[in-house]
């Protein structure tokens, strides 16, 4: 009898280790799988578990579970509010920088303003947030297709439409991962299943003009800045966008291209471009211009953002600055060259009058 008993034992005891569980995830899979992936070490314990310790069915396993949990969360959080966020900006061609005038990519303009919003002030100044929200704005920037001369300079964006256009790195635009392997709204709901907070996309804009004219006599430029910056300067709180244009006279006076040359022009440039956007995201600034006396027209505010304004309005520094550098001319009572805003774009989160 015990004999008999001795042999059912071994017998079950074989079949046991021939149906062995696989073996515990490594911490050293754990980590290569988390590092490739950001998910939480026991959802990467999971994966491993789930394809016996295979880490490409384990990325495939992930990436289905996050479509189905990010399907789901996104439903679970479609009435909640998500009023927090960041506005972004990506410029991929601010005008001309160069006496180069074949540089005609770089001669013209293109960048994008986006808005992207979530519930709460600790995942918009989180990293995934952040990454996504560039990728977006990058992507806005890169497929907008060029505006007709006719046509205002700073566009608004059908966010209906952006949301299923395919998803560009910012950081690796030409690389393996700059190619989209999923739309930006496809996107947003994976980053809902990870944060657990609805991802709203709230607006977006885009600027994309060729060079208007040879570089000899007239070109545009766009400059930005943004306040209340978290992790990246291209991110914040309160964005402005200034499209600017600048123009010379006719020879003898220096064309565009001998002073973009000229280092120290270009310099100067450089910042009284961005105290003009400083000075938009600073103060109340509704509009360029005004026939009374307003002080959220841009041009009649004391160009507080520029060091050399010398008590001076906006519109009078940009005229003697202009003049300064040769780059205006009088024939028969009427002025020529200079440099002027052309349009300009400030966006607060949360603010949409």
């Amino acid at each position: 009898m015990f004999a008999h008993a001795a042999g059912r034992r071994a017998a079950c005891l074989a079949a046991a280790r021939s149906y062995s569980t696989p073996a515990k995830p490594s911490i050293k899979l754990v980590a290569e799988l988390r590092k490739r992936t950001e998910v939480s070490i026991a959802k990467a314990h999971q994966a491993l578990a789930a394809t016996n310790n295979d880490v490409p069915a384990a990325l495939a396993w992930l990436e289905k579970d996050l479509q189905v949990s990010g399907l789901a969360k996104a439903a679970k959080v479609q009435d909640r509010d998500a009023s927090q966020g960041l506005v972004g900006t990506a410029v991929l061609a601010r005008g001309p920088a160069s006496a180069d005038p074949a540089d005609t990519a770089g001669n013209g303009l293109r960048a994008a303003l986006v808005e992207l919003n979530c519930e709460t002030d600790f995942v918009a100044r989180g990293e995934l947030f952040a990454t996504l929200l560039a990728d977006i704005a990058h992507t806005a920037a890169f497929l907008t297709d060029p505006a007709p001369a006719s046509a205002g300079l700073i566009q608004p964006l059908q966010t209906e439409a952006l949301l299923e256009a395919p998803l560009l790195s910012a950081a690796d635009p030409y690389g393996a991962a700059g190619k989209a392997s999923q739309t930006i709204a496809g996107a947003m709901r994976d980053l809902t299943a990870k944060v657990g907070e609805k991802i709203s996309l709230r607006r977006a804009a885009a600027v994309a003009r060729e060079p208007p004219v040879p570089l000899a006599t007239r070109a545009l430029r766009l400059a930005h800045y943004l306040h209340g910056s978290v992790g990246r300067p291209t991110q914040g709180r309160i964005a402005g966008l200034v499209v600017t244009s600048l123009s010379t006279p006719p020879a003898p006076s220096p064309s565009l291209a001998d002073l973009l040359s000229r280092p120290e022009f270009s310099a100067d440039l450089d910042k009284l471009e961005r105290a003009l956007a400083r000075q938009v995201v600073g103060f109340e600034t509704k509009s360029i211009r005004s026939a009374e006396k307003d002080e959220a027209a841009l041009y009649q505010q004391s160009f507080m953002m520029y060091p050399g304004a010398n008590g001076e309005n906006v519109e009078a520094v940009l005229r003697r600055w202009a003049k300064e550098r040769g780059m205006v001319a009088e024939a028969e009572g009427e002025t020529h060259g200079g440099l002027e805003v052309l349009e300009f774009a400030k966006w607060t989160v949360g603010v949409y009058n």
